[in-house]
C-alpha cells in the first residue's frame, strides 16, 4: 500500500446515517475503496470476502456488539491482524481499557472529528506492536510504554533481557 487511496476500509455499524458520513469522510481523504456492513455479521462476511486494511467498528450494536466482533475478527477472522478501530460515545476509562483488553487497535470517540479520526487510520495502518496471543487475549500489544515504579515481575520472554522498550511518543500518554 502506497498512498490512503489504495485503502481498503470497512464501516461497521448499525446507524445507516453514521455510515453516510464515515463514508464522506474518507471520501474526503481519497479513501474510495469502502466496504460498510450494518452488524458484525455482514463485516465477518465481507471481511471473508475481500480483504480489508482497517476496520471501523461502532461499539453499540445488536445482537453482537462491537467488543465480541473484535474479539471474533481476532480469533477466527481471516486476517486477525487488521487494524480494527473502535468508534463509540462512551469513552470512559473503563470502557477504554474493556476495548483494549478485546484486541482493538485504537479507539475514536464520537462525535467523530476528521482531525482526529484520520490521526487514529494513520496510527493504526502503521502501527508496529506486536500482537500477542495468551489463552484468553490476541491482539496488539497492550502496553504502550514501560510502567514508571513498576517493580514487579517480567511477564514476556522478550522482559528477560531487561532492555528498555523503544516507543514512538504517539503512544505515551
Amino acid at each position: 500500500m502506497t498512498s490512503l487511496a489504495e485503502v481498503h476500509v470497512l464501516v461497521v455499524d448499525d446507524n445507516r446515517q453514521m455510515r453516510t458520513l464515515m463514508r464522506a469522510l474518507l471520501r474526503a481523504a481519497f479513501i474510495t475503496r469502502v466496504t460498510d456492513a450494518e452488524n458484525a455479521e455482514q463485516a465477518f462476511e465481507a471481511m471473508t470476502a475481500t480483504p480489508v486494511d482497517l476496520v471501523l467498528v461502532d461499539w453499540r450494536m445488536q445482537p453482537m456488539d462491537g467488543l465480541e466482533f473484535t474479539r471474533l475478527a481476532r480469533k477466527s477472522g481471516p486476517n486477525p491482524y487488521v487494524p480494527i478501530l473502535m468508534m463509540t460515545a462512551h469513552t470512559e476509562a473503563s470502557r477504554v481499557a474493556a476495548a483494549r483488553d478485546a484486541g482493538v487497535s485504537g479507539f475514536v470517540k464520537k462525535p467523530i472529528s476528521a482531525r482526529v479520526l484520520f490521526d487514529r487510520m494513520s496510527s493504526a495502518l502503521t502501527d508496529s506492536r506486536l500482537f500477542v496471543r495468551t489463552e484468553d487475549f490476541f491482539g496488539p500489544d497492550r502496553r504502550r510504554g514501560p510502567t514508571p515504579g513498576y517493580a514487579g515481575p517480567f511477564r514476556r520472554s522478550a522482559d528477560q533481557g531487561g532492555e528498555e522498550l523503544d516507543l514512538d511518543a504517539r503512544f505515551r500518554v
